[in-house]
């Protein structure tokens, strides 16, 4: 009688096993469009995919002055104190001038810039977004809730937590 029971008990997890393992496999694993850079021909290229990590590129910020425009290159170079940076400017590329759209003539030498970009895998940098010109008054306003905010959490200063918790009769 043990040794029946036992392979029942054997064959049913023999079941449950095989079924569970071929449900696995029937079940297509489910790719983000970002991860799959096999169909497209310039997934080397496209800010989106990490290369060999795989994973999402992050932007790297950037300001300063620009000291020189290559309308022909599509690229203009930020000096920087040690060595200085030629970024790239493509169609994805958002450029704005006073919070307004504007285009790569926009772009002219000895005016302030700021915005972000992606290194490329081949060294290059392509420009996400450039803003021109001065801080407008409402990245001012945006930039100084910020650093309040930052200043209220390093202090803990922050609307304060009740310590016990609360008690509510049960009815």
């Amino acid at each position: 009688m043990n040794q029946k029971n036992l392979l029942i008990i054997g064959l049913s997890l023999a079941i449950v096993t095989a079924f569970l393992s071929s449900h696995s496999m029937a079940e297509p694993r489910k790719i983000s469009p970002a991860a799959d850079t096999s169909n497209s021909a310039s997934a080397e290229r496209s800010p989106v995919t990490a290369g060999a990590t795989g994973g999402k590129m992050r932007a790297t910020a950037f300001k300063g002055m620009i000291a020189s425009v290559d309308d022909k290159a599509k690229t203009f170079t930020i000096a920087g104190k040690e060595n200085s940076r030629v970024l790239k400017i493509t169609d994805k590329t958002i450029i704005t001038k006073s919070g307004q759209p504007a285009t790569m003539k926009d772009v002219v030498a000895n005016e302030e810039v700021r915005g972000s970009y992606y290194k490329m895998a081949d060294g290059s940098t392509e420009a996400k977004n450039v803003k021109l010109g001065p801080l407008t008054d409402a990245e001012k306003a945006e930039k100084d809730a910020r650093r309040a905010k930052r200043e209220e959490k390093k202090t803990g200063t922050a609307p304060a937590t009740s310590a016990s918790p609360s008690v509510t009769p049960s009815t």
